[in-house]
């Protein structure tokens, strides 16, 4: 790990550390991964880390290698007192709009850990109806460790689901642009129509 990636690790770190001595010893951190592509689920995972057993090398998802998101990844689930990982499907976007489905699935994601935090900080302006109190943070991955440790395990876990879709639907090449409207995609799309998996309502302009 590289001196300016333990820098920013441990700055992260040090957030949580504050908010957990402003009385909430149990700090649970929420992000999605999913929301812009035009095909594929939105992924969220919610993650109550151990601040005796921290990971390192912890970011922004979207700033970190795939090398290093894997690493990551890896040290989260090992470490973590708690995580889950959860998702909304194309169905229920299309349903519900993608912000109603990117809820649905923060949702889950917190409802489905083991035990439930004192504190639920979730990255953005908007936040799930929950029991338990929450808290939004705009930029919320580069500012919190519990934040920016769900973005990695949100995004890895979405990247894995659009490979093993990609051998589904091998014509689009989802295993390389994972759903985002890249040239070669929306060629993709241009040539062979829209497939099952993707969101029609987001395909307008294509």
């Amino acid at each position: 790990m590289s001196d300016g990636t333990r820098f920013t690790s441990e700055v992260l770190h040090e957030f949580d550390a504050a908010i957990r001595l402003e009385g909430h010893p149990v700090l649970c951190g929420v992000d999605e991964a999913g929301r812009g592509p035009l095909a594929g689920p939105v992924y969220a995972a919610a993650v109550i880390l151990d601040p005796e057993n921290l990971p390192e090398g912890l970011n922004d998802s979207k700033k970190l290698s795939i090398v290093k998101r894997e690493k990551a990844f890896d040290s989260i689930r090992e470490k973590a007192l708690a995580y889950s990982i959860a998702s909304a499907g194309v169905e229920e976007i299309e349903n519900i709009n993608i912000l109603q489905a990117t809820m649905l699935a923060m949702k889950r994601a917190v409802e489905r850990l083991d035990f439930q935090a004192d504190l639920v900080l979730i990255d953005g302006n908007k936040a799930p109806e929950l029991t338990v109190p929450t808290r939004c943070l705009i930029s919320g991955d580069t500012l919190s460790a519990s934040i920016a440790a769900a973005s990695i395990l949100a995004k890895v876990s979405r990247d894995r689901e659009m490979c093993l879709l990609d051998a589904q639907y091998p014509e689009y090449g989802f295993a390389q642009h994972k759903g985002y409207a890249t040239k070669a995609h929306t060629q993709a799309i241009r040539q062979y129509g829209p497939c099952a998996i993707h969101r029609l309502s987001f395909l307008g302009k294509i």
